[in-house]
């Protein structure tokens, strides 16, 4: 099939590559449930070694610059306590962390998680986690600007591969919440 955005040699919809994901991203789109068919969820193979950004947009297509989300995870702390979120925001953006995220999470301070905590929490490789198949009960804070477009590219969990998901999509995972000005230039 052809990737609905960018330009990949390998697109299948999610459901039919769950051996391509880790389990928690193949659990959640197992589970997958909302007015976006998990099928839509399209998995596309790419090469770790077109990870930068620039090189990436260079070999896959300069749209997906602008067509892209990263997801974050970031630690609100108060009163001696941590609690865990992630931020999907596009990535021509940055997260608003000291503003948006922290006061979202009600915490005296907010920073991105260690990378360790990331990966152990999350179950998923550093530079491909994806806000799909996070963790019950996190808080999934989304930029309102990453639903405006029909096809988003975020991580699939691993370094290797992407996924292609609806915008639409994000505002309907478990523990979403829609916020205007989380990312910010």
């Amino acid at each position: 099939m052809d990737a609905p955005i960018g330009h990949f040699d390998h697109a299948v919809p999610a459901p039919d590559c769950l051996d391509e994901l880790t389990r928690p991203v193949a659990d959640a789109v197992r589970q997958w449930h909302g007015s976006v068919p998990a099928e839509q969820i399209i998995y596309v193979e790419t090469d770790p070694q077109w990870a930068d950004t620039a090189v990436f947009v260079e070999h896959y297509g300069r749209e997906l610059l602008e067509q892209s989300a990263n997801c974050v995870v970031v630690a609100g702390k108060r009163g001696g306590e941590t609690s865990l979120a992630a931020c999907v925001v596009l990535s021509t953006t940055r997260v608003d962390v000291n503003g948006v995220v922290r006061r979202q999470l009600g915490a005296r301070k907010a920073s991105f998680a260690s990378m360790d905590t990331a990966t152990s929490e999350t179950g998923m490789e550093y530079g491909g986690i994806t806000p799909i198949g996070l963790p019950d009960g996190w808080p999934v804070l989304v930029d309102s600007a990453v639903l405006d477009l029909p096809y988003v590219l975020v991580g699939s969990g691993r370094r290797r591969g992407k996924l292609l998901v609806p915008g639409k999509a994000f505002a309907e995972l478990p523990g979403a919440v829609v916020l205007e000005g989380l990312g910010v230039s």
